[in-house]
């Protein structure tokens, strides 16, 4: 038959080509239909900043968007067009965007139902008060990368501004040492500017809060001083130990465990108000996380030095009793990695009936370690007292008494709006926009 209409020797193939295409294009909308609607189920709906929203009639269906991003199942094809499928899990990479041909993606902050506080920032990173600048995760640049070369941008800017000062008034202060404010900190030095960083926990921000093992970068970025990084998709703990190595290489100087206070406008300059002091500034640059100060709970006893707010080491736990409290993500992955530390006692208490805020993934562990035996979970309960030796959880009117050794309180941070409001930074609720 071949034989008889040769035509057929191009058309069949072909149509083989076409049919497999389709058959997987089907089978990519039902995986992203399956990840989509196992958000919504978990209640993960709602994206924590900058994400995409795609325009369906300038939408080709082409999948570049998909295959450009870098963190997962993020977006997906669904119905042959682009749909942001796992929310909460966008970092504002922005790589879709810049991948779409057909210009289908707009990056905004917020939705329609839930707003996002971001501050007033121009394109020289200045905000309405002279001499304040805002760069990285506050200003809505989560990625690190990016924040990283805010940082430096802003840096490059401020330098313009600084004037020659011969009293003791510092060029600038740069509160905060996560990516950004890491990276101006360095561009400060090479620049020779008399610089403070203020930090008020640790190296690396946000970063240093991250899961163990968690992929923290993707691409390589260019560091004042060090030069461009050789990292190869590194670690949370990898990229930590290279600023580290940086930190005492290029002999910047990071002031650990001040908190700023506030910062009060002078005639020429700021004084910046801390927890250990006060500083006088030319300018000042904002590089901090958008999470500000752990929320706290609010019981007698939190202050307690064997409460923190932070799972840093699950290892530090190894035969400790140990209460997590929290229903999020942060919340079932320190449970989760303390209850398979040896010799734990772990308690998981949560207000709510369920765990609608967390991944799947983590919400699979807590259920198969609490079938194991290997940690307690206590549903719709509150921890009503902290002592040095107990914790006292109220479930369904009864209280418990449990023994204790430490308690991580994982419920959020408090978001810095009230501060940037009180400095006289102006701060916009975008829902759904620019």
């Amino acid at each position: 038959m071949l034989n008889q209409y040769p035509i057929l020797y191009y058309i069949l193939p072909a149509a083989g080509l076409i049919l497999l295409h389709i058959l997987r294009r089907h089978l990519k909308s039902r995986k992203a239909l399956r990840v989509r609607n196992a958000a919504i189920e978990a209640g993960l709906t709602e994206p924590a900043s900058l994400h995409p929203v795609i325009d369906p009639a300038k939408c080709l269906g082409c999948g570049s968007c998909v295959g450009a991003c870098p963190e997962g199942d993020i977006l997906g094809l669904v119905h042959g067009k682009a749909a942001l499928v796992e929310p909460t899990h966008c970092i504002g990479h922005g790589a879709c965007a810049k991948a779409c041909p057909t210009d289908a993606i707009t990056l905004v902050f917020g939705t329609a139902t839930r707003g996002v506080d971001i501050p007033e920032v121009g394109p020289d990173f200045q905000t309405n008060v002279p001499g304040i600048y805002i760069a990285g995760e506050l200003g809505g640049m989560g990625l690190i990368r990016n924040a990283i070369t805010q940082g430096c941008q802003a840096m490059d800017e401020i330098k313009k501004t600084i004037r020659p000062d011969t009293s003791d008034m510092l060029d600038v202060i740069i509160v905060g040492a996560g990516p950004a404010g890491f990276a101006a900190t360095l561009s400060a030095k090479q620049n020779g500017l008399r610089y403070l960083t203020l930090e008020q926990e640790t190296l690396g921000g946000t970063v240093a809060h991250y899961p163990r093992g968690k992929l923290v970068m993707t691409k390589p970025v260019e560091l004042p001083i060090i030069g461009k990084t050789r990292l190869k998709d590194p670690s949370k703990e990898k990229l930590l130990a290279f600023w580290q190595d940086v930190e005492r290489r290029s002999g910047i100087l990071i002031q650990y465990g001040e908190r700023v206070k506030e910062i009060n406008s002078l005639s020429h300059g700021f004084e910046v108000v801390t927890d250990k002091g006060r500083y006088q500034t030319q300018t000042v640059l904002l590089a901090i996380g958008r999470r500000g100060t752990p929320r706290q709970i609010g019981v007698p006893g939190e202050e307690l030095n064997k409460v923190v707010y932070r799972m840093i080491d699950p290892q530090q736990y190894a035969h400790k009793r140990v209460v997590v409290v929290g229903g999020g993500d942060s919340a079932l992955e320190a449970a989760s990695e303390i209850a398979e530390q040896p010799g734990t006692d772990v308690t998981l208490s949560y207000r709510s009936e369920s765990f609608s805020r967390a991944k799947p993934r983590n919400r699979e562990r807590i259920a198969h370690l609490q079938e194991a035996g290997r940690l307690r979970v206590l549903m719709s309960s509150n921890v009503t007292e902290i002592t040095n030796e107990t914790v006292v959880i109220t479930q369904n009117g009864q209280a418990l008494t449990l023994p204790n050794d430490a308690v991580i309180i994982c419920v959020g941070g408090i978001l810095p709006t009230k501060f940037l409001r009180e400095t006289g930074i102006e701060v916009e609720t975008k829902y759904g926009t620019a």
